[in-house]
């Protein structure tokens, strides 16, 4: 089961949901970008442990320059999520925040098909309509 991707995927929304839930309340009385820089001092060692443990820091000759600025890229865009969501975290309620940060399911499943040619069939794109609506109906007060 360890080896599927919805395993994971499964695993990251249960990480996700305790980040939530621990960064709101670990921004309490504090900015919420210095809470979004700790927790990205947190991040790196973290990482670099898991690369060290799993010997996957002697991979890198399979680097390219495409590949370190895309992920470079992706780093910025992380940054400046983190920032936005622990922004928005520290005014708003944890349940409406996040989804309205889960919107990022439909525009990953747009971008996907605009820009990565990734095919959508019906039931797709009802689950795409529901999960827009569903944040909607979370988000409203």
């Amino acid at each position: 089961m360890s080896h599927s991707w919805v395993f994971w995927a499964f695993l990251s929304a249960l990480f996700a949901a305790a980040t939530t839930l621990l960064g709101k309340l670990g921004i309490s009385g504090i900015s919420s970008d210095v809470g979004a820089f700790v927790r990205t001092l947190i991040v790196v060692p973290a990482m670099a442990m898991v690369l060290w443990a799993t010997g996957q820091f002697t991979q890198t000759q399979d680097w390219t320059p495409r590949n370190l600025i895309l992920l470079a890229l992706s780093g910025l865009a992380t940054a400046a999520s983190w920032l936005a969501f622990y922004r928005a975290l520290s005014t708003g309620q944890a349940a409406q925040v996040v989804s309205i940060d889960k919107l990022s399911v439909v525009f990953v499943a747009l971008f996907g098909v605009a820009l990565l040619g990734e095919k959508l069939s019906a039931l797709n794109w009802l689950g795409v309509l529901l999960v827009a609506g569903g944040t909607l109906l979370i988000a409203v007060r």
